[in-house]
């Protein structure tokens, strides 16, 4: 079996209303996918995480030194594409482009074996993942407070027993927003903040020490990812466990917030990290250094398949009889290429989510929903 072609799906939809994190303002979807076809007739598909189209001229880059070669080398195949990159790379589009191909080689491997991926991975440690809702950004046109705070009760009122929102638009206006949403979804359920790297480390510090009486289970990306200090002294300076590593790609890149414990919670995204290979390694540098582990996520059904068959074999740590067990982030904003590129969508059942048992990812491509969805220009 070797590897024919290599191609990408970029996907495209147009929001209503646009909305906005404390870095980022989105006026569309847009995501990109990576096929990879093999001489047999066996198809693997990946997601990369960040922009669509620059993602996609990286994988194309690398496309040419993956044809004609053995698609389940997934280790010799990681390092040759990422030493191709290494010395203008290390992180962004080099990785996250990485990131796609690796997904797609791994449900390759799984196909060809007629397993799940998280069979490949050691084994499947549990079979469903309770799911917390992402969402509550800032939305054009609307009173952010009373928004945020319908939107959470309505997560919670369909089963989810937790909910991230986003802040970062300064602490007063933040505060509000986190007691109405504390008050709108009642003390039972789990509340997250992530701040999308808004503050700076007086601002964070602040809104911790605020924040920390409304019961929080983590302050997510306070400040700037590259100020590993500004982490640190987030994480002393107030009581919320500190959360960080979406852009943190690869081994290298939590090396540094792991062993110095910059973080209390590690959020690797398995689409922009670096695939399963990295992945991996990542998890067990986390153990190592008892960080616990929740990946980030946020994509198409390609990444939640994907993210949901890391997560059926990530072992327990500690191991104990009653174990600390991952939640998947379920991405409630406007999206509807989400689940329709896949022929079976991933839901979720009262805030519960099933893991694919099929092989590789456990999932079908719809590819009239591609065609639906490509950009017209």
């Amino acid at each position: 079996m070797k590897i024919e072609a290599v191609r990408t799906h970029l996907l495209d939809h147009a929001l209503d209303t646009a909305f906005e994190s404390a870095s980022m303002r989105f006026t569309r979807r847009q995501h990109v996918l990576v096929e990879i076809t093999c001489d047999d007739g066996t198809t693997g598909w990946g997601e990369c995480l960040g922009p669509a189209r620059p993602n996609a001229a990286v994988v194309a880059a690398y496309a040419e030194r993956l044809i004609g070669r053995d698609p389940l080398e997934t280790e010799i195949l990681w390092q040759e594409l990422y030493n191709l990159l290494r010395d203008q790379g290390q992180r962004g589009l080099a990785v996250t482009a990485l990131s796609g191909i690796d997904v797609a080689l791994w449900d390759i491997k799984g196909r060809h074996f007629g397993v799940p991926v998280s069979v490949l991975l050691g084994g499947r440690v549990r079979e469903r993942v309770r799911a917390y809702a992402t969402g509550s950004f800032r939305r054009d046109g609307v009173d952010r407070v009373s928004d945020n705070a319908a939107e959470c009760a309505a997560h919670v009122a369909a089963g989810f027993h937790a909910v991230k929102i986003k802040i970062g638009f300064g602490v007063a206006a933040d505060l509000a927003v986190i007691r109405a949403v504390r008050e709108a979804i009642g003390p039972q359920a789990r509340l997250m903040i992530d701040a999308n790297h808004g503050y700076d480390v007086r601002e964070a510090i602040t809104l911790g020490r605020a924040a920390a009486e409304l019961d929080i289970d983590w302050f997510e990306e306070p400040v700037l990812p590259e100020q590993l200090d500004a982490y640190r002294a987030v994480r002393a300076g107030q009581p919320i466990p500190v959360a960080g590593g979406e852009t943190w790609h690869g081994r290298f890149g939590f090396r540094e917030p792991l062993e110095t414990r910059a973080i209390d919670i590690a959020q690797p995204d398995l689409c922009g990290t670096g695939g399963f290979t990295e992945m991996r390694r990542i998890a067990d540098m986390a153990a190592l250094h008892g960080v616990r582990l929740v990946p980030h996520v946020w994509g198409t059904g390609v990444q939640i398949a994907a993210s949901l068959q890391f997560m059926a074999a990530l072992l327990p740590d500690p191991p104990r009889r009653d174990p600390i067990a991952p939640i998947l982030e379920f991405d409630r904003t406007p999206n509807p290429f989400r689940q329709a590129i896949l022929k079976a969508p991933i839901e979720h059942d009262r805030g519960w989510v099933a893991i694919p048992d099929g092989p590789g990812l456990g999932i079908e491509i719809d590819r009239d929903a591609l065609a639906e969805y490509a950009p017209r220009s």
